[in-house]
Parts: structure tokens; C-alpha cells; sequence
């Protein structure tokens, strides 16, 4: 008797493989918890499959690397862009601190130029000489700007210096602390009528010629006193900063302090036209103690 071929094989029925599954799950948990069997195939299993499981990661490692890379790439170009940006504020804002500060100075200039009747003229100065014993500065204005010898610069603060030589395009001025030059001042508190000289420093003038007997006081204010036509009167030169008596000698040593100075100042003003003379009395009142003095001097 023929038999008819099976084309699909017959296994046990499902619920034999239920069953058979639930017990050996039972089994495996009784020996987990009684032994240490399964903790060791677990291990032995885990040690298999992690280089597989590294490989199955692998592109996406590769991938994240990858994208922390451009994401790294990205913040080192905006990093740098924010350096460059921020080197250009602070140039801007030094920039603007200068601009600031030289507006102010021009404005001071201005102010000090109505104190005067002359015709100011602003020049910047070129050159400061280096040389310890030279007194003289360079400006970028010259005759062609009708800069003559004689003028006076002064800045925002008080009297500078004299032209002494002129250029076409440049111009020589000579600062009141050179040892050679001298200005006609007065005294604010009482009108005394003196001539200040140059110490040849940067920062000192000498009051010479003095009577130890001289009414003038440390912190007195000196001013122009326009005898001689060649300074107008009122324009600030020196503060008396020290005063030496020694009654072995006649005259008092007394060092004053320029107002102004060069080595604080770019721009300088030159004040171009003739200086009004000023009236003088024939017997001042500042003199009236010298005279007195001298005259109980005769007396005695």
C-alpha cells in the first residue's frame, strides 16, 4: 500500500512547545537562584557577543564622532569670529577714547583762546627733541600759515613758549622752562610785577632777583603781566611750589611750577597779532612794603 508523500513536515503541537518552554524557564530560574551556573553562562555569553555587539555600534559611534567634530569645527570659527569682533570694539572704543579725550582738549583750547584779543591759530606739535637740555618743540604750522618769531603758544592751561624760528611748513618754538628765557608776570594775590625765568627742566622756573622781604607765598599764582609787548596779560605761567631764605643773602631762592606743559598736550594754539600794551601807574601799590622797607633800612 502506497502512502501519499508529506510535503510539510509535523512537529509537536503548539501547546507541547508552551508547555515544554515553561518548564525549562522554571528551571533555569530554580537554578539561578540555587547556583551559580547561570550567572557563569551569562557571563561566558556576554564575553561572546560584545565584540559583535561593538561592531553593530561601531557606524553609529562612527557617526557621532563625526558629527562632534563639525559641531566642534563650527564653535572654533565662531569663536574666532567673536575674537576678531572683539578686537575690533576695543580698537573702536580705544578709538573713541582718544577722539573723547582730544575733543575735550579742543574745547579747553577754545576756552583758553577767548581770554585773549589775538587771532588764535591751532597747530599740533611734531616733535619733541630728546635731548635733556634742549627746551624747544616743533609745530606743523609755518609761515605759510603767517607764523611769525615772536608769537606766543599756549594751551588749554597757561603760556607754553615763544616762536623763535619759522619754517615755511614748521615752526621752532622755545618753551619758558629753557634756561635763556624769560616772561614778565605779576603776582595774582597782590599785583607784585616780577620776570620768571627758566630752570632749564621740564617742570621748573625761577623766580630770581627776589628781596627775601618779598611779600609771595608757596601756591601763588603767577599770570602775564604784558609789560614788554610780547605776552598779553592775565594768561597763567607758573605756581610758586618752594621757597628758600637764607639771610646770608639778599635775594630768596623761589622755584615755581609751569601751568602748562607739552608733554601733557598734542595741539597748541599760537596767538598771531599785536599785544595791547598795558597802562602802568607810576607808583604801584605792590611796591609800597619794598619801599617802606627800604626807608626804615635808611633810617636805621
Amino acid at each position: 500500500m502506497q502512502t501519499s508523500p508529506q510535503f510539510f513536515k509535523v512537529g509537536p503541537s503548539p501547546l507541547a512547545q508552551l508547555f515544554f518552554f515553561v518548564l525549562l524557564s522554571v528551571a533555569i530560574m530554580v537554578a539561578d537562584t540555587r547556583s551559580d551556573f547561570v550567572s557563569e553562562a551569562r557571563r561566558v555569553i556576554g564575553s561572546v557577543i560584545s565584540p559583535l555587539q561593538k561592531l553593530a555600534y561601531l557606524p553609529f559611534s562612527l557617526q557621532d564622532k563625526l558629527d562632534q567634530y563639525i559641531e566642534d569645527f563650527r564653535l572654533i570659527e565662531d569663536i574666532d569670529h567673536l575674537r576678531k569682533a572683539y578686537l575690533t570694539s576695543r580698537h573702536d572704543f580705544f578709538r573713541l577714547q582718544a577722539l573723547t579725550g582730544e575733543n575735550e582738549r579742543l574745547r579747553a583750547l577754545l576756552g583758553a583762546a577767548k581770554q585773549t584779543e589775538l587771532q588764535p591759530v591751532l597747530a599740533e606739535i611734531l616733535y619733541t627733541p630728546r635731548d635733556p637740555f634742549s627746551r624747544k618743540i616743533t609745530l606743523d604750522k609755518g609761515d605759510s600759515s603767517d607764523i611769525k618769531p615772536g608769537q606766543v603758544v599756549i594751551d588749554d592751561l597757561g603760556i607754553i613758549g615763544q616762536v623763535t624760528q619759522v619754517f615755511p611748513w614748521t615752526s621752532e618754538v622755545t618753551l619758558i622752562t629753557d634756561k635763556n628765557h624769560m616772561v614778565p608776570v605779576q603776582i595774582d594775590r597782590n599785583g607784585l610785577r616780577t620776570v620768571i625765568s627758566g630752570a632749564g627742566k621740564n617742570s621748573e622756573l625761577e623766580l630770581r632777583f627776589l628781596s627775601i622781604n618779598t611779600d609771595i607765598q608757596e601756591g601763588d599764582l603767577l599770570s602775564t603781566s604784558g609789560i614788554g609787548g610780547v605776552y598779553p596779560s592775565g594768561l597763567p605761567v607758573g605756581r610758586v611750589v618752594h621757597i628758600e631764605y637764607d639771610r646770608s643773602h639778599k635775594f630768596a631762592r623761589i622755584i615755581c611750577a609751569p601751568v602748562a606743559g607739552v608733554d601733557r598736550r598734542r595741539q597748541v594754539l599760537i596767538l598771531i597779532g599785536s599785544v595791547p600794551t598795558p597802562v602802568i601807574s607810576d607808583n604801584p601799590e605792590p611796591h609800597a612794603p619794598q619801599k617802606n622797607q627800604k626807608t626804615r633800612n635808611n633810617g636805621t
